[in-house]
């Protein structure tokens, strides 16, 4: 699924329900059609084993691995995972990658099976799911927003919500565009007397995981009723799977409104609204706003951390780590010692953190990384550490 003849067709705009959707690079304004990527990592080549700190272990150093590895999971970071497993099968020749975007809570449970040698989400596992893969280590890869999508009518400028106004309109409290709530934030906007097309994920998401976690932590009528959940029981609307399948759903539905990645957002030519934070500020998703987020947390131990609704006067408020999910002592080196050197590439090489720009991904915060370095280390297989200690 990260051959170069698969991305080449994701980047024609097809929304396929496992794979991911078109690439697209950043543009100046938020709702513009941003410059469509080409191949993967055409936009930034691969480097030859940059490390982005100085003095650590070379950023290629499984160049010379083989292994077909196998992955599964969230949606939300499908576009710069591809990008990264195509890139760097041009960095280690003999090594392919076979992701598939099920959704965070496939991801977790094929990786508990242990039928995919590494999972993804981007809600961290909850104790109960720890407690099957007790092995389970996350790694923390990059920053995305959840952005607040809609095809309405006659209308072309962004609109403004805040997080009070949206667990309404999830929990079908509000229904027409033209309500007052709405009306309030948007003065001088002419909204339609028409009812709002809820649309949601189907799937067990990880990007619902953070939507629901953001609402919890605003709207006490939604943290009661829902929750923070995976796949929650929508109370109103319609549901596609995947990031893909709530893109194509909104795309498709005159007055809808969804939720979905930035990067779907963009590379699909639908608005996204700014939305209204801690601070009392109308922000913009952006790789910027996005990495504001996580300036002011820390993150525990284990990585399983939450940086939604996060001070500062430019966060954006539903923004998230996404995590790969690996074993802390593999059994067998045949594909845990490829997977953790491919892992030492994507967190080490310039072009890695390029790539993940140029799709509307923030890179991990520079305090991160020294964290990140450590936990790589510790990995093991077989009983011995698979990198240069």
């Amino acid at each position: 699924m990260g051959t170069g003849t698969r991305w080449k067709r994701r980047l024609a705009f097809a929304l396929v329900a496992t794979s991911v959707v078109t690439l697209a690079a950043c543009g100046d304004s938020k709702n513009e059609a941003p410059a469509t990527a080409t191949a993967s990592g055409t936009a930034t080549a691969p480097s030859k084993g940059t490390a982005t700190t100085p003095g650590t272990i070379a950023a290629d150093i499984g160049k010379a691995d083989k292994a077909d590895l196998t992955g599964a999971g969230a949606t939300f970071p499908a576009p710069v995972y591809q990008a990264w497993f195509a890139d760097y099968a041009k960095v280690a020749k003999g090594v392919k990658v076979n992701y598939q975007g099920v959704g965070s809570g496939g991801g977790i449970q094929q990786f508990t099976e242990k039928t995919v040698d590494f999972g993804a989400t981007d809600l961290a596992m909850t104790d109960a799911e720890m407690a099957k893969a007790p092995d389970a280590q996350h790694i923390p890869t990059v920053l995305g927003s959840v952005v607040i999508t809609y095809n309405l009518s006659g209308v072309t400028s962004a609109l403004k919500f805040d997080g009070g106004t949206i667990a309404k309109i999830w929990l079908g409290k509000i229904t027409k565009w033209n309500d007052p709530a709405i009306a309030a934030l948007n003065p001088g906007v002419k909204l339609p007397d028409a009812k709002i097309e809820v649309v949601s994920r189907s799937d067990s998401s990880g990007t619902s995981g953070v939507f629901t976690d953001y609402l919890s932590s605003i709207s006490p009528d939604w943290k009661s009723a829902i929750g923070v959940q995976k796949a929650p029981k929508w109370p109103v609307g319609q549901a596609g799977k995947g990031n893909d399948g709530v893109t194509n759903a909104v795309k498709q539905t005159v007055n809808s409104i969804g939720y979905v990645e930035l990067n779907y957002a963009k590379a699909n030519k639908l608005p996204f609204a700014d939305v209204k934070n801690k601070a009392g500020k109308f922000v913009t998703p952006t790789i910027e706003s996005t990495s504001a987020a996580a300036a002011g947390v820390t993150l525990p131990d284990d990585y399983r951390g939450s940086i939604v609704n996060a001070d500062g006067d430019t966060a954006y408020p539903i923004a998230s780590f996404t995590y790969l999910l690996v074993r802390k002592d593999a059994s067998s080196c045949a594909k845990a010692a490829p997977l953790v050197r491919m892992l030492w590439w994507i967190s080490h090489d310039t072009a890695a953190a390029a790539t993940a720009k140029s799709l509307d991904y923030a890179p991990l915060p520079e305090k991160v990384l020294p964290k990140l370095e450590t936990t790589l280390k510790s990995l093991k297989c077989e009983g011995k550490a698979i990198l240069p200690q």
